[in-house]
């Protein structure tokens, strides 16, 4: 049993990597949909942990997401499946594709590619921001947080560690 939920969570990530564009930020939404509301692994509460955690730490938020994800769900082999899987497509993709992106980069399709890319990729960090915010954000003083913290790191220019730090501190005495 355990054996095809390792299997599971694999494919799973499998899935989230191949057609993930963005980076992680911009899979967050994807990876909910698929932990949370299609296979019913994580409650949204848990997978906002998850995504604080996997935030926090060193690494891309895509593949720590995925090993804490994996983690909660299958424990060690968990954390494994949902690693390689989430990095699996992506991998092989550059290893092949490389010499001819780099070859090609300055033709005009490639840039009409990119070009079209990009706000699509803001649109899927946009809608991960407001899924996760949903859940994150539960009162006035969560309101109050965020807004101090979006303020100090967009206009004061403080370092989103300090931010991080900051809004722990501000968590521990209001809460």
């Amino acid at each position: 049993m355990m054996i095809l939920k390792i299997i599971n969570i694999f494919l799973t990530f499998v899935k989230i990597g191949a057609f993930s564009f963005g980076g992680g930020l911009a899979m967050l939404t994807f990876i909910q949909k698929e932990i949370v509301y299609k296979n019913a692994w994580l409650t949204e509460e848990q997978f906002v942990d998850i995504v604080a955690i996997a935030q926090m730490t060193p690494g891309p938020i895509a593949i720590n997401s995925a090993t804490f994800c994996g983690y909660k769900i299958a424990g060690v082999w968990g954390a494994l499946a949902g690693s390689v899987g989430v990095t699996i497509v992506s991998f092989t993709i550059i290893t092949f594709s490389a010499k001819f992106i780099i070859k090609n980069k300055d033709k005009p399709s490639m840039k009409a590619i990119f070009l079209g890319l990009r706000p699509a990729v803001l649109g899927l960090i946009i809608s991960a921001a407001i899924t996760v915010g949903k859940t994150a954000i539960v009162d006035v003083k969560g309101v109050l947080i965020f807004f101090l913290i979006l303020f100090l790191v967009l206009k004061v220019k403080i370092h989103p560690i300090m931010g991080i730090v900051l809004s722990a501190g501000m968590g521990l005495l209001l809460y």
